[in-house]
């Protein structure tokens, strides 16, 4: 999630329907200034006792952010507390119990990317062994009750905290138990945008299933393969789900601006806080009604606060966010912004991989989107067969846009290599969390206490 600390001074009002449409429109880039942006969640534990550490604790997780200096990152305050760090590769957050982000700097290309991962990953390690902490790659949180975990001393959440119970019976769990890989990619124009987000949405099922990795709760196994995508079905109605509204004539940043109108508000930042105005509505506030704030109109760092509050399985800003994965480890965190990229931004691909999906109904994309955390790769797919089938197709579409883009490294490589976990998984059939389930029953002898040995 964003992270904000300071009121713009130079913040200007909203006025015109056209400064709600610009930050779509601002985001167009022609195809050689496409970046790749990725972001990716770990679970914080100690070593000792696995218990998740507080905020406030000798090497708690305010200790970890700020041993980050020694590698040239900044903090980053709110309130007089340490929320995030800022460098070179990007910021380090906080998510609401304590797990830690890289929202990864915009780069040219995947190596890169997979270089920006690997600093990280070895920077976090080398304070977590100075620490007595572990950082853990899964979707979710395998042995905590929601009571086990701290939460992070971040307005928004708090706020959020309030507000997710009134909507939903699994929202606290998406905060506090759970954890993602993301990629954030460019488009050219508003067409671009519509066809690279009507392909996502539709196959976002899919990276659900390679991804699937949170098949444990509160020490058991739940049920499901993703257990991560099971929440955000019963989170929040308003600001989740698979947004049928994008396949329909006429989509593009005039319906979108429409649709996060329509999407309650959490909150307002003023003056270094946040005040709560969870369920209240932004339509109101371009009025001056916001109860809040009488008589207060909206600026421009409002709306980008507020277009930050959807929770699709695909989302628009300035550019396009792809939702669908769980957590994991290194190789699945370069593999996920190599899926899309290969999919999105060789015309050649897209064009095939729409091919491949466009003729899908409402009423299918939503059936495969509910059967994928249950039955990951053997979901059954519009038209016959399963996912696993659709999965091959799809793989051998990412790594033809791969190698046609033809970005090398100083070996003289292109990025199909960071495809080859993925082709394993879709070889074998079975997904990470299959991986797990099958330890669990054998060679752990039902010990949850096994994955941690799984850790970065």
């Amino acid at each position: 999630m964003s992270t904000r600390d300071t009121s713009a001074t130079d913040d200007p009002i909203i006025e015109s329907r056209d400064q709600l449409v610009a930050p779509m429109q601002q985001g167009e880039k022609v195809a050689a200034d496409w970046r790749i942006g990725t972001e990716h969640e770990k679970l914080v534990y100690k070593r000792t006792d696995h218990r998740a550490p507080t905020y406030d604790e000798d090497c708690g997780i305010r200790d970890i952010l700020l041993s980050l200096r020694r590698f040239g990152w900044e903090p980053v305050e709110e309130g007089g507390k340490v929320i995030a760090m800022r460098g070179s590769d990007g910021t380090v957050s906080l998510e609401p119990a304590g797990q830690l982000e890289l929202s990864g700097a915009p780069l040219e290309n995947l190596h890169d990317t997979c270089a920006e991962t690997g600093r990280h990953l070895a920077q976090v390690k080398e304070v977590g062994e100075a620490c007595g902490v572990g950082f853990l790659g899964l979707g979710m949180w395998p042995d905590k009750t929601r009571e086990e975990l701290p939460v992070m001393p971040k307005g928004r959440y708090e706020i959020m905290m309030r507000h997710m119970p009134r909507v939903g019976s699994l929202g606290l769990d998406m905060m506090l138990r759970t954890c993602t890989i993301q990629v954030n990619l460019d488009y050219a124009s508003e067409a671009d945008m519509v066809k690279k987000f009507r392909t996502g949405l539709a196959l976002q099922p899919l990276a659900t299933a390679m991804f699937a990795n949170s098949p444990f709760t509160e020490g058991k196994p739940n049920g499901f393969l993703s257990y991560r995508s099971h929440i955000w079905s019963d989170t929040d109605p308003h600001r989740t789900g698979m947004l049928p509204f994008v396949f329909e004539d006429g989509f593009g940043y005039e319906r979108w601006t429409d649709y996060m109108l329509d999407v309650p508000m959490y909150f307002v930042f003023r003056d270094g806080k946040y005040i709560d105005a969870a369920g209240h509505s932004f339509r109101d506030f371009l009025d001056g009604r916001l109860a809040v704030l009488p008589g207060e109109k909206p600026t421009q760092s409002d709306w980008w606060d507020h277009l930050s509050t959807a929770f699709p399985e695909v989302r628009l800003k300035s550019f396009l966010e792809m939702r669908g994965a769980d957590g994991g480890p290194w190789s699945r965190i370069c593999a996920l912004p190599a899926f899309w990229v290969g999919l999105l931004y060789d015309q050649t691909a897209l064009d095939a991989a729409w091919d491949l999906v466009k003729h899908w109904s409402v009423e299918e994309r939503e059936e495969l989107r509910n059967a994928v955390p249950r039955l990951a790769l053997d979901a059954p797919v519009p038209g016959g067969g399963t996912l696993h089938d659709l999965a091959r197709e799809v793989l051998k579409i990412a790594r033809s846009g791969l190698a046609a883009r033809a970005r090398l490294n100083t070996s003289g490589d292109n990025e199909t290599g960071f495809l080859e976990t993925l082709d394993e998984i879709v070889a074998s059939g079975e997904v990470p969390a299959q991986k797990l389930l099958r330890k669990f029953h054998g060679e752990w002898n039902g010990d949850i206490a096994r994955v941690y040995k799984y850790s970065f």
